[in-house]
This record gives C-alpha cells, structure tokens and sequence, in this order.
C-alpha cells in the first residue's frame, strides 16, 4: 500500500466501527493557555475529557496533525539523525468517550493490524502497566489477559509508570496504556537477540507504532488519583512509523511519505540521497521541517519572534542551516520545494494547497532573511576567533551563547567553525548560559494552580451575552486560586453569564458580580480556556454560594462590539478593493482600537486605503442592520456565503454574522446596525510578516479625538508658519534646511583640512615614531575622518584623540601599520585607558574607539593611552 491507502484504510475501518470520522483540528492551539501547538491526536477532545463539553459522539477516529517542538514532548534533536522522529507528524486515532473500553481498544487494534494491514504476528509486542502500589494503581491484569487472547505470553511486557501510564499533563484524566511495538530486524538478528529484550529500548528497527490509553483516572493538584465517572479510551498510531512498517522499510525517510521531497532536494543540492550520511542528515531535516513551517503558515501561524511565531522560526532556520551548511544553498531554496509538498498532501489536507502562494512567500522572505543573519553572525564569529590570544584559541560560553541566542547559531555549527580554525568552545560554559536562561523563563512563565472547588454542579456554562450586559441570580459553579509571578488571582466560572471571554481576537468583558448585600467583586478580565468562560478576579467574594448580579461594562463592550463589526466591514472592503486573495490572518479588538492582518504582497497604496475607508464608512451610514444565524449548519453557512478562517476549528453548528454583503462565521460581539460605529479611520499600514500587511484603525468616539487632533495640529503649523499653505511652506524648509545642511558639510570639511594640516607638525617623536594626541570636541565623524588622514600621510605615527563632544568621553586610537607592526594593537589600547572614563570598546588593531560614562576621566584616559603607545615603542 502506498501511504495515501494506509490512511484511507484506517479511517474505513474504524468507519465500520461506527465511528465518526472528524476532520484534523489546526495544528496551531488556540484559547488554551497550556499549549501552543496540536502535539497529540487527543488535543481536539481535551474538553471533553476534562468535563467541560459533552461529547458530540460516542465514538470517533481521525488523522490529526501534529507538532512536537517545545516542552515536555519535544523531538526536535532526535529528528533527521534517527529514523523515525519527526517534528510535524500524523497521529492516527480513535477515541470512545464513555462508550467501549479495553476489550473493544485492544481487539480492534489487532484487527486491523493483522487482518487488514496483514503484520506478522511474530513481530508484534504488547505492553501493559506494571501497577503502581504508591498510587494504589494495580497491575492492569484485564488489559495482560485481552493480549492474552492474542499474544503469547513471551510476547506481552510488563511496563512501568514512565512507558505504560498516561497523562495529560500535571493535573487532568490519566490512566494506563498498552503500547504496540513492532520488530523490524532481519530473521538472523532476531534469532540472536530476543526482541522482547529491545522493547522501549530506543532501538531505531523495534519501534512502538501504536499506544491504547485507557483513561480511568483524574490527577489532581494534590498528586492524588481520582476515578473518572466515565471511562474513555484515547489511541493513537504514528503515520509515518506505520507506513514505514508496512512499505518495509527500514526508515520513515524511505516510504513514499518522505521521498518525493528528498529527492528534490537532492536533485537542487546535486547530490545522491544515501551517499553521504552528514547531506543524507541535512535533507531529512529539511524535508521533516517543511512539512511543520508549510502547514503551520496554513492554520494561521507565522514566523515571528514571540510564542508559536518564534518556534517556527527556529524551525525554519535550523532547516535553513543544515542546508547552508552541507548541501551549499547560498539561496532561499525552502520555498522551492513547496509545490512537491502540495501535490503529496494537498488532497487529504485542502489548506496548505489553498494557501500555498502565502507559503512560499513567506518561507522565502524567511529564508533570505536568515542567510543574511547567518552571514552577520558568521562574520562575528571570525572576529571572535581573532580577538583570541594566541595561547587560548577558546570561544567563551557567552561568545558561543550570544551566537545562539542572537542570530540563530545552534552550538554545532558555531563549533564546526571554529574547529576548521583550529579553535575549541567552551561547552561547559555555553551549557550554563543556556540552562541560566530555561531557569529565568520557566521563573517567568511559573504558575501554581489550585484545584477547582466545586460550588454547584453544572454541566457547561451557558453564554447569555449575545442579548445582555447584565444578568440576575447567577452562581458560581466553580472557582479556583492562581498564582503568577508572586501574584494571586482567582478563576471563577458562572452557571450563565453575560462576560464574553476572550477569544477570536476580541478582547475579554470586565464587570462586576454584585452580592445581594452590595458588596461588588471585580471582574478584571474574562478568558476562553478549553470552552469554559473563566472571570479574572483579584479576590473572591466573602459569600461564593450567594446569587449575584453579573454586570459587563457596558461602555467598553460596544466599543469592543463597533471595532469588531468595523473588522468585519473592513474585511469586505478589502477584498473589494485588493482583489479575493485577501485573507484574514490575525486580528485584535479592543475598545480602544482595531488591528486586522491580511494576505497581500505589497504595500497599499494612499488611493487604496482611501477607498477602503470611503467604502467601510459608506456601510456605516447605510445602517445595515444586524443579521444573526446562531445555529446555522456549515452547508447552510457556505450557502449563503460565509469566509470561513484557514486554522480555526468549527463545530457542526456555527453562528453566522451578516451585514449588507459582509457575511462571516464569527462567535463574537456586535453591533445592533452598522450606524452605531459612528465613524471609520485608517491609522496605519505596514507589513505584519512575509506576505501579510497589517492595518490599524479607530472607530466613534476615538475616531473623532483622531480627526480633531490632527486638525489642531494642521492649525498650529499654519500659525507658527504664518500661511495657509502649509505643504508649500513645509516643502520650501525643507530646501532650505538641505542647502544649509550641505553648506554645514563644507564648512566642516574645510576645519578638518585646516585641523589636519596643524596637527601634521604637532606631537612628541617616541623613537621613529610621532605620537600625535589632542582632545577634539567636535563631531565623531570628523575626529574618525582626522585620524585616518594623519594615520595616512605620517609613515610612522600612533594618534590619540579624546572629545567630549555632546557631554559623552570618547576615546579614539589610530595606528600606521609601522606600529602595528611593532606590536602596538588600538583594541588593546582603548579597552584598557577607557577604565579612566568608566567604559569600553574597541576595534581592529589599527583603529579603535571607546566611550564611557566619566568626563572628568578624559584627560587621564588619554594619557594612559600614550604611556601604553610610549612604553611598547621603547621596548
């Protein structure tokens, strides 16, 4: 079978199974704080599991993506040096949700592995959770005896907590699993060695393919264990490590999943993939990472340097630097390989070969960027390597840090440099830097929480915010404590409320919850965590079992509710305007602004803002009332027209938002008619990423506080200019100030010379050699430019110069090349007479400079100077 029938065969026969096939989630996590990207198949039903939603389905199966960079799961290292670590992957899956549980798992697993994907049963192994006493978690005996059924005995495995108990994370449902290896070895090597014996033992050929969880508990914060109500059984299956299993193979990178794109970049490097083991390294990291950029540009996450953004952009480097550095691509060559990926995915997932121009695009922009930083920090590298004394040819862990941390150099690269020079790196010392800055960003990003205290059993929390600001006898169904950076804060979830929580780019409501005595508690924020509406509150109020009014700030909704109607205005116009490639890909709703990012490949012009502007203000003063569907099906949204966003996962309902020819899916706040906006103005445009622009804009009230600001301003420059033609008065300065600033340029050209001409005579004869010195206050291109001149004209001369021009000390050291010749080096010189100053720096050993804090130190600066230029001279 070829990888596209291995899936397909997969997904029928759990089809068979009655179970519901469901498309993969965005490999991008949205409203989940714990999580950045989709790294397990199970992702998409963690709300289910933790309680927060009812399962749509009893039973379901799908192929998910995933990515497996960051955190706990994190594969990055192993990926394209193993054969069967990935960073973007498959994850075959099927779930029960309180339906089937282990009986049901393991001999369907074994159906379809047998008798559809005919795996020999000698090769296969089961393992089962040995039982944790400490716990009170015994043996899973029911699972042993299901294998049992199957396996001989030889064949099923006892592990422990670390392979065969699963959990979702510190707190949340858990419970044991059964893993199913795979032998691949020859039949002489498993006559030799027992494969039982190789079992989660990281051999590259006896692999697990697939894991059987069976949730049965809850961890809670204490540690303890809790048994769910409902048992649920989560599986999933690692594409690649099961194509490369059926196909035979001895690599994932051999199976029809991996090999159009490596022999691509074989073909553009002019090399034989399996010829040489450091190129073969090279194009599976590249072919592994293509496929985690491509699709996570897809679902809406762009390289950036915060977040998500910054590990994708890691990703795309370390791709970018494994091709530099073995294959010779000077140029973006990333991009080019797209296309292949496209027509080898395209058809199970639509979305990357929807967006494929935006890919390439921004890949491509991504990739020139980095080849220039990679140039920069190369170049820093070898002045690092210069400045080395010759008796310590040893790059320090900060140099080799800074290196990383700054331009993207992994460590193996920065010592593959420096070993082609004959020079070491300080490893020790890069690893405590490293582990110095983990230490500050796990500080950073430590947070403690509580358990959930129960109040009042609620099965979901019902949003009534579409029609109120307020709301009468509502309870806390839930609360917890929460501790950040020192600080505490609380969770509280409501049985119903009016506080729309954070989500889709729109800013959470505040409020209060007024108890019947009075007594008011803040509402700070209000987020969107796995579908619960969670309020932000400083303190809880004294009485948490107590009926409360919930009251938004109404004022900031409808602000909120005018921007993101705006949004959506804005949306069409822009389509109107730039043609239908538009596509939403980011925004943010405040109340105070609007911030929408879009794909488009160059800057817009003023004409075309205009009519951007003049169209969405033209929908405002239609008034184009509000036109809701909150429980439209997704054949009925596309029906009638609806965008629909690359990256968000919709459910089987969704709410449709329509004014005039505006129509999209959106779960969030509105305005009743376009004409409650008021007002429309553009404040900004820029480029938000490769391939995306970025426009700010303002609506209503702050609309108007722009628009009379920048009449006062208008009045002002009409004042202190004098004229009513403000641009021609403004264009004419400007002449003006060029001529001047040109005439400035002469004069000081002329000091110089005179200034150069002076100093030729001038100074003390120290052997063969002039030592010039004198203290220029005038500007630091003048004193490099006087310098150099003297350097130039004298055969032999060392200058010194000291300015305190602007209030800064500044130190500057030039030096013929006689003088360098004679051991003397400006770097050396300035960094050590620049301690009178209370600075630093310094340059190539001709010329160099140093600034500093402490004036009063000038003048004894310059003259440790001298004494160290005299004192060598004289040796």
């Amino acid at each position: 079978m070829n990888s596209n029938e291995i899936r397909q065969v997969f997904l029928d026969f759990f089809h068979e199974k009655q179970h519901q096939i469901v498309p993969s989630a965005p490999m991008v996590v949205k409203n989940d704080p714990t999580l950045m990207f989709t790294n397990a198949g199970m992702n998409q039903f963690k709300d289910i599991f933790l309680g927060n939603q009812p399962a749509k389905w009893h039973r379901a199966a799908d192929t998910q993506k995933c990515l497996r960079v960051s955190g706990k799961h994190n594969d990055l290292e192993e990926v394209g040096h193993d054969t069967y670590h990935h960073t973007m992957f498959e994850m075959l899956g099927n779930w029960s949700f309180g339906d089937y549980f282990k009986k049901e798992a393991i001999a369907w697993a074994w159906e379809l592995l047998t008798e559809r994907y005919k795996l020999p049963t000698d090769r296969l192994y089961a393992t089962v959770f040995e039982g944790s006493p400490e716990e009170g978690v015994p043996f899973d005996s029911e699972a042993y005896d299901f294998w049992a059924e199957r396996l001989p005995a030889s064949h099923i495995l006892k592990g422990n907590k670390h392979d065969n108990f699963w959990e979702m994370g510190d707190t949340g449902p858990c419970g044991p699993c059964s893993e199913i290896h795979f032998d691949l070895r020859s039949d002489d090597e498993r006559a030799r060695i027992d494969g039982a014996e190789l079992v989660n033992k990281d051999h590259p050929q006896v692999i697990e393919i697939w894991n059987l969880v069976f949730m049965q508990f809850n961890r809670k914060a204490n540690g303890s264990l809790e048994p769910l109500p409902a048992k649920h059984v989560d599986t999933g299956m690692g594409f690649e490590r099961l194509c490369m299993v059926i196909q035979g193979k001895q690599s994932n990178y051999d199976t029809d999943v991996f090999q159009p794109l490596l022999q691509k970049i074989a073909g553009m490097a002019s090399v034989a993939y399996g010829s040489d083991p450091k190129k073969d390294i090279a194009m599976r990291v590249i072919a592994d990472h293509l496929r985690a950029i491509a699709f996570s540009i897809a679902d809406g996450q762009l390289p950036s340097n915060v977040k998500a953004g910054y590990v994708i952009r890691r990703i795309l480097r370390r791709a970018v630097r494994y091709g530099y550095t073995y294959l010779g691509f000077t140029e973006p060559f990333i991009c080019q390989l797209v296309p292949t990926l496209v027509e080898q995915m395209g058809g199970q997932f639509p979305e990357i070969k929807a967006q494929q121009q935006l890919i390439e695009k921004v890949i491509a922009e991504e990739e020139g960027s980095f080849l220039r930083t990679l140039a920069t920090g190369i170049n820093l590298l070898d002045s690092i390597i210069k400045k080395l004394p010759a008796d310590r040819k040893v790059i320090s862990g900060s140099d080799a840090f800074t290196l990383y941390d700054t331009f993207g150099f992994p460590i193996d690269l920065t010592q593959l440099i420096a070993s082609e020079q004959g020079v070491t790196v300080d490893i020790p010392g890069f690893e405590k830097e490293l582990e110095a800055q983990k230490n500050r960003s796990r500080n950073a990003s430590a947070v403690e929480t509580d358990d959930w205290v129960e109040v009042l059993p609620v099965e979901q929390s019902e949003f009534v915010g579409y029609d109120h600001t307020s709301c009468p006898d509502v309870h806390i169904a839930r609360y917890r404590r929460v501790t950040s950076k020192g600080k505490t804060h609380y969770q509280i979830v409501l049985d119903h409320t009016p506080f729309y929580g954070n989500m889709g780019g729109q800013v959470g409501d505040t409020g209060y919850l007024i108890a019947p005595d009075g007594e008011k508690t803040l509402i700070t924020d209000t987020q969107k965590e796995n579908n619960l509406t969670v309020h932000i509150a400083p303190s809880l109020p004294a009485d948490v079992k107590a009926p409360f009014e919930a009251v938004v700030n109404a004022e900031r909704r409808m602000a909120s509710a005018a921007n993101h109607t705006a949004t959506h205005l804005m949306h069409q116009a822009l389509r109107e305007v730039l043609g239908t490639h538009v596509e939403q890909k980011g925004s943010l709703v405040t109340p105070d602004y609007l911030r929408f990012d879009f794909s488009h490949f160059q800057k817009l012009t003023n004409e075309e803002l205009r009519q951007v502007e003049r169209k969405v203000n033209a929908a405002i003063r239609a008034n184009f009332p509000l036109e809701e569907n909150r429980h439209c099906t997704m054949d009925q949204a596309k029906e009638m027209g609806a965008m629909m966003l690359f990256g968000e996962k919709y459910g089987d309902t969704v709410r449709v938002v329509k004014y005039g020819q505006s129509v999209e899916l959106c779960g969030g706040l509105h305005v009743p008619a376009t004409g409650n906006i008021g007002q429309f103005r553009i404040v900004a445009e820029e480029s938000s990423a490769a391939g995306i622009r970025r426009i700010e804009a303002i609506t209503g009230r702050t609309a108007e506080e722009y628009s009379e600001q920048q009449d006062d301003i208008i009045k002002e420059m009409m004042a202190a200019l004098r004229t009513n033609q403000v641009v021609t008065a403004i264009k004419k300065l400007a002449d003006e100030n060029a001529e001047m600033a040109k005439q400035m340029v002469q004069v000081r050209q002329a000091r110089d010379s005179f200034m150069i001409e002076k100093l030729m005579d001038f100074g003390e004869q120290v052997g063969d050699f002039r030592l010039i010195s004198r203290q220029l206050d005038i500007v630091p291109e003048s004193v490099k430019n006087i310098a150099f001149e003297l350097r130039n004209r004298i055969e032999n001369v060392a200058v010194v110069f000291g300015s305190n021009f602007g209030g800064k000390p500044t130190l500057t050291v030039a030096l013929s090349d006689s003088a360098v010749a004679q051991g003397l080096n400006a770097g050396a010189i300035v960094r050590e007479a620049a301690k009178q100053i209370q600075g630093g720096g310094g340059g190539q050993p001709h010329y160099a400079t140093a600034g500093g804090k402490n004036s009063q130190g000038l003048e004894a600066a310059m003259a440790a100077a001298q004494e160290i230029i005299r004192t060598k001279l004289q040796a």
